[in-house]
């Protein structure tokens, strides 16, 4: 019989998956649109309020379908398989190898105080060395993933401490005047919001290993909606340290926000201690990565021909080829792309994906199988859709170069499924 997960795992997988690049990185860009700390936090509290919706989303679809494969099962199963093609398409080759890249390349840039900073082999070596560690069985991913995300969540919560508790030497980035009543509707403000999404995404990764976790129906729940709420009360607690110990001045477009931060605060030699240590806890976000993308991977190859070699799984059921492949398309990333772009047109992607999955729990037919209802349906479904709707379409407005590489992204996969032929044939929902 197959091991299976605990919900502790699948909660570490989704804690690792939302806290890795962008809360440690993403205030930097976002003062340089909107420097109001409303407009923060209102920001981040916009972000965590949408992931919750979200998750009650995928909680339902991922208790009604019960497979491994998340968006693609769900929008192949609900719409058409040629959007569940597009999302495990764009899950391949930017939405989780992205992530995986950005981690990479922000696992060296924290490191610049020991000489470390753009470090592209050790970039890619953390990415083959965790690539490795997830090819045998699901007992050696669970463990790294355990224990990774338990120094990711001991870690982040003691900088929130220590952020508060120790009183600061330097002027602050908190602005709290009205000015947040204009912030809201400038393009800036919807842009910004792509960083906070994300830096939210993973909310729904425990869906992509459904059939993985020790009794889904009831542990599948737990683990989207409680982590995504412990994750956001976190976010919001650490952007407030962030602009407590440090100046506009000195985190706008900047990437190493919190080094800045806690540079100022404890001095140089606590400034490289949290620099470190927020390069070790990078670990479990490139690990949850490289869990939970080849999933979905392996769910399109199986029943598409051109992937089928990707369907390839060793005697643990590890989707082994699916994981190198996830491995080397991260490496090509971080070979070429710049931090900033890739965080740009991969959120873009992320964003119109989960918003497309997130519409098909609309179609379930009303009496379907899932144990778990999302509350106030479809209210909260709506406001997620048209929140998004608005980020997208004013992101593709003032970043044109990064949304149309995304949507281009896209149009290639759409490409390669017409001449793609499926395995398999299902129907309905």
């Amino acid at each position: 019989m197959k091991k299976k997960i605990s919900i502790y795992t699948a909660s570490a997988i989704v804690v690792a998956n939302m806290i890795g690049t962008g809360v440690f990185t993403s205030v930097g860009f976002q003062l340089s649109a909107v420097q109001n700390t409303w407009s923060i936090l209102l920001l981040w509290l916009a972000g965590g309020l949408l992931a919750l919706f979200g998750a009650f989303a995928y909680a339902e679809l991922g208790t009604h379908f019960k497979e491994s494969g998340g968006d693609y099962i769900y929008l192949s199963r609900v719409f058409h398989p040629m959007l569940g093609y597009l999302s495990a398409w764009a899950g391949l080759t930017v939405g989780f190898s992205a992530p995986v890249a950005l981690a990479a390349m922000a696992f060296t840039k924290y490191l610049s105080p020991f000489g470390l900073q753009g470090n592209v082999w050790l970039a890619i070596g953390i990415i083959v060395l965790i690539g490795l560690m997830h090819s045998f069985t699901i007992r050696h991913s669970s463990r790294l993933q355990n224990i990774s995300t338990f120094v990711k969540i001991v870690f982040i919560v003691l900088l929130v401490i220590i952020g508060f508790l120790i009183p600061g030497n330097v002027n602050t980035a908190f602005n709290w005047t009205d000015s947040w009543k204009q912030d809201i509707v400038q393009p800036g403000f919807a842009v910004s919001m792509v960083y906070v999404a994300f830096a939210y995404t993973g909310w729904n990764a425990a869906a992509y290993v459904a059939d993985e976790i020790e009794n889904p129906s009831k542990n599948l729940p737990r683990a989207l909606i409680r982590s995504t709420v412990f994750v956001s009360i976190v976010y919001v607690l650490f952007q407030l340290v962030l602009l407590k110990n440090a100046t506009v001045s000195q985190l706008q477009g900047k990437e190493e926000v919190s080094f800045i931060a806690f540079d100022n605060l404890l001095g140089t030699t606590g400034g490289k201690l949290v620099s470190i240590f927020i390069a070790i806890q990078l670990v479990a976000t490139i690990s949850s990565y490289l869990w939970v993308g080849p999933r979905v991977t392996w769910a399109m190859a199986r029943e598409n021909k051109l992937w089928k070699p990707l369907a390839k799984k060793n005697k643990h059921g590890i989707p082994v080829a699916a994981v190198w492949a996830h491995v080397l398309i991260s490496i090509v990333l971080t070979l070429t792309g710049s931090f900033e772009k890739i965080l740009l047109y991969a959120g873009f992607i992320l964003q119109l994906m989960a918003s497309l999955t997130v519409a098909t729990s609309l179609f379930l037919p009303k009496n379907n199988s899932a144990t778990f209802k999302s509350p106030f349906k479809p209210v909260l479904q709506i406001v997620f859709l048209l929140f998004n709707a608005w980020v997208l379409v004013f992101t593709l407005i003032d970043r044109p170069m990064e949304s149309l590489i995304g949507l281009a992204v896209l149009g290639l996969g759409g490409v390669i499924y017409y001449f793609d032929q499926p395995v398999v044939d299902h129907e309905g929902i």
